[in-house]
């Protein structure tokens, strides 16, 4: 099979450490490869998932570094964005994520918690990583 390349600046891969595992995994496995992602890689310390080019890779974090623990408002990572399939896509996540006992982020103001035209969810991992996903416009 004859791929093209990927653009040169585009992502390759995003390495998330986290502090249970198995919580992780189940969250992630879940969400991933209901966006399309396919398991890539696992082992003992880590899992990943890959769609295209770029994949997400998992790893249990050492217990030496569990202090201070992750919030997304320090300096780093605040939140992964994934591109939705359309606006009754976003809507079915909704319903998916309560089903699942995951409390969506700024609800008071959903769909549009990211500003007017701006159609999405937001909702945390495990580690309380916030992930959005946006309907396209």
């Amino acid at each position: 099979m004859n791929q093209a390349r990927p653009a040169a600046g585009s992502l390759h891969h995003v390495e998330l450490y986290v502090s249970g595992l198995g919580a992780s995994r189940a969250f992630w496995s879940w969400f991933l490869e209901r966006m399309g992602y396919a398991l890539h890689q696992e082992w003992d310390a880590g899992f990943s998932y890959r769609l295209g080019p770029t994949y997400l890779v998992f790893v249990q974090t050492a217990a030496a570094h569990f202090d201070p623990p992750y919030h997304r408002c320090r300096t780093g990572l605040n939140h992964l964005a994934f591109h939705g399939r359309s606006r009754e896509d976003v809507d079915r996540l909704v319903s998916e994520l309560a089903a699942r006992g995951i409390t969506p982020l700024y609800s008071d103001r959903h769909p549009h918690a990211g500003g007017a035209g701006h159609y999405a969810v937001f909702f945390e991992d495990p580690d309380r990583i916030k992930v959005e996903v946006v309907a396209p416009d």
